[in-house]
C-alpha cells in the first residue's frame, strides 16, 4: 500500500481553499469497485466519483489506451486537429443523433458551450431578442457563473450576483409550468433527463415529449444535460434513447472519460453551423489523451452485455435497498434509472443525509448525497455481484449503527 508521503487529511484544512468538505480518509488506490485508503482499509465504492468512474477504478483497457497514447502525443492545441479526437467524434456520430461534436474538459464547460451555441443559433436565425434560456427549478448545470445561474438553485448562486440576464425557470415534470414560461423569445429549454444534484428524479416521458413539441412550436432548441446520465448510466448509451425524445444539443461529460477529464456537446450540423471559426474554443478540449480514453470507454459501454448488465444491476440494487428499508423504514422512496439511484429519506430523518454518509464511511462504504434528504448511488457500470452484495451489507450495517446511536 502507498505511503502517505507526509500528507494527511488534516493538511487539507491548512492547504486547500475551503470550498470542499472531503471525507475523513484519503483514497490512495482503486481497483474495480474497491478502494483502499492510506491505512490500508478497503472500501466498497457506490459513489463512482459522482458517476464518473463508469468502468470502475484502473480498468486495464483504459490504462492501456492512456499509456499507449501517452507515448505518442499529449497535446497540440486546436491550432491543429488530432487523430484520437477525430476517431472519437466519428464514433459518437455513428452511435447517437449527433452530426457534429465539440470537445471540452468538463460538464460545466459542455453546458456553457451548449448555452452559448443556443443563443448564437437564435441570433443567427431569428435576431438578438430571442435569447431567453428556460431551465428547471432545482436543476444543476455546472459551477461557472453562467451555468450555475441557469441551474438556479439559490444555495449555489448566493453571493455571486449580479446574475446574468435572460434566464427563467419552470417546474420539473410540469408541462403546464413549461407552457406558461415558454415564448417566442425563448432560444432554448434545458432539461436533465434525470435531475441529479436535485435529488435523482427521473423525467416523465410525457414531460420530455411536451418539451420537444413546445420547442418546435416556438422555434427554440431543446438541450438535454446528460452530464450525469450519459454513457450507459441509465442502461442506454444516452438517456434520450430511453425516452425516444431527441434533443437539438446534448451535453456529456463525467462517465465519458471513465475518470479522465473530458466533456462534449453533441448536436446537428444545422445548429453547429452557428459556431463558426473563432466563436468558441477550449485550449485543452479534444486533447489526444482524453479522447483516446473516452473512445475506449464508449467502445466498452455501448455493448448489449454492458447496457443490459446495468439494467440487471439496477434491479439487484433496488431489491437490496428495499430490503434494507423493510427493516429500518428510513427511506420514503427509492428512485432513479439504471445505476443512478436516489434513496429519499423518510420524514423522521429529513435533512440527515450527511449523517448516513458518515455512518457508511465507518462501515467502509462510499456513498453520495443529492441534497440533504437524498442518498445517491452511482457505482461502476461493471460492478460485480460480490461487490454489490458486500456494499449492500455494509449499507445495512451503517443504517443499523445510525439507528442504534439515536
Amino acid at each position: 500500500m502507498s505511503k502517505n508521503d507526509g500528507v494527511s487529511r488534516a493538511d487539507f484544512d491548512q492547504l486547500m481553499v475551503p470550498n470542499y468538505g472531503p471525507a475523513g480518509f484519503i483514497p490512495v488506490k482503486g481497483l474495480g469497485s474497491r478502494v483502499w485508503d492510506q491505512t490500508g482499509r478497503e472500501f466498497i465504492d457506490f459513489a463512482g466519483g459522482i458517476a464518473v468512474n463508469a468502468l470502475g477504478h484502473c480498468h486495464p483497457q483504459l490504462i492501456d489506451a492512456l499509456t499507449e497514447q501517452a507515448g505518442k502525443l499529449w497535446h497540440v492545441s486546436n491550432v491543429f486537429t488530432n487523430e484520437p479526437a477525430l476517431r472519437l467524434a466519428k464514433l459518437i456520430t455513428e452511435t447517437t443523433f449527433a452530426e457534429r461534436v465539440f470537445f471540452c474538459n468538463s460538464g460545466s464547460e459542455a453546458n456553457e458551450a451548449a448555452f452559448k451555441l443556443a443563443r448564437k443559433y437564435a441570433t443567427d436565425h431569428f435576431g438578438a431578442e430571442k435569447n431567453k434560456i428556460l431551465a428547471c427549478k432545482n436543476a444543476f448545470h455546472g459551477r461557472s457563473l453562467f451555468t450555475v445561474n441557469v441551474g438556479g438553485q439559490p444555495k449555489y448562486t448566493e453571493g455571486f450576483g449580479p446574475a446574468p440576464g435572460g434566464i427563467a425557470h419552470f417546474e420539473y415534470n410540469n408541462i403546464e409550468s413549461l407552457m406558461t414560461a415558454i415564448s417566442d423569445q425563448t432560444c432554448a429549454v434545458v432539461i436533465e433527463p434525470v435531475q441529479g444534484e436535485g435529488g435523482v428524479l427521473p423525467a416523465d416521458r410525457a414531460f420530455l415529449e411536451a418539451a420537444r413539441r413546445l420547442c418546435d412550436q416556438h422555434k427554440a432548441l431543446l438541450i438535454f444535460d446528460e452530464v450525469q446520465t450519459g454513457v450507459g448510466r441509465t442502461g442506454f448509451l444516452y438517456a434520450y434513447q430511453a425516452y425516444g425524445v431527441v434533443p437539438d444539443i446534448l451535453s456529456s461529460a463525467k462517465g465519458m472519460g471513465g475518470g479522465f477529464p473530458i466533456g462534449a456537446i453533441l448536436t446537428t450540423a444545422r445548429v453547429a453551423a452557428s459556431f463558426g471559426v473563432g466563436t468558441h474554443g477550449s485550449t485543452y478540449g479534444g486533447n489526444p489523451l482524453a479522447c483516446s480514453v473516452a473512445h475506449k470507454v464508449l467502445e466498452i459501454v455501448n455493448t448489449e452485455k454492458v447496457l443490459a448488465g446495468v439494467q440487471n444491476k439496477h434491479e439487484r440494487l433496488i431489491s437490496g435497498l428495499h430490503a434494507i428499508n423493510a427493516k429500518y423504514a428510513v427511506f420514503k422512496t427509492v428512485r432513479g434509472m439504471g445505476l443512478l439511484l436516489g434513496c429519499v429519506l423518510s420524514d423522521a430523518y429529513a435533512g440527515r443525509a450527511k449523517d448516513f454518509l458518515k455512518a457508511a464511511e465507518e462501515r467502509q462504504l462510499m456513498l453520495l448525497m443529492a441534497g440533504p434528504n437524498v442518498l445517491r448511488l452511482a457505482p461502476s457500470l461493471l460492478i460485480d455481484e460480490i461487490d454489490l452484495a458486500d456494499g449492500l451489507a455494509r449499507f445495512d450495517a451503517a443504517v443499523a449503527d445510525l439507528l442504534a446511536a439515536e
